[in-house]
């Protein structure tokens, strides 16, 4: 049985770990998701979450586990933005699970949660040397907007760059 739920605030420090262990450090290898080539450090932490949830009313983070009172092994971020406008990101998948279509589930569960509440788009941003992982996201209906934003080099919440030409694209999904 697998379980498809709103995060607990209890949890946060649990997804923080999740959302790490795909993006960043030793067992991120072991997926495709890893960016520690372009960004050491965290990904995220409990207390950026937890702040993150309070400043963007509507927004929650949708968790996959095997069972209830299970930690997850997969989340996505979402929030209302402007114009029936949703932002998705942190589509996480454990590294050990990826590659059985649960990123996909879980976006999915991000543009259904957006549809049942008025979304008619989805928008994410990607940093713009992850050729494959945008390439995965035009596979499942996103476009390239062409526009960019800054990378936050010098704030470490999102992590330490390996690099000085990283800036995110934006890419957006017709719901």
């Amino acid at each position: 049985m697998t379980l498809l739920l709103p995060y607990r605030e209890d949890e946060l420090a649990d997804i923080a770990a999740l959302v790490n262990s795909a993006y960043r450090g030793e067992l991120a290898a072991k997926g495709w998701t890893s960016e520690s080539y372009l960004l050491g450090g965290q990904r995220t932490d409990e207390a950026s979450l937890r702040a993150d949830l309070a400043a963007t009313p509507g927004s929650t983070i949708l968790t996959l586990r095997d069972a209830e009172g299970d930690k997850p092994y997969a989340s996505v971020w979402i929030q209302p933005s402007e114009d029936d406008a949703w932002y998705v990101g942190m589509v996480t998948v454990s590294p050990l699970r990826q590659a059985n279509g649960i990123g996909r589930t879980m976006l999915e569960a991000a543009e259904n949660h957006a549809r049942e509440r008025g979304g008619k788009t989805m928008e994410m941003t990607v940093i713009s040397v992850r050729d494959t992982l945008i390439a995965w996201y035009e596979r499942r209906g996103y476009r390239l907007t062409g526009k960019t934003e800054p990378f936050p080099y010098g704030d470490e919440r999102f992590g330490v760059p390996q690099r000085d030409d990283l800036h995110f694209v934006i890419l957006e999904k017709a719901l």
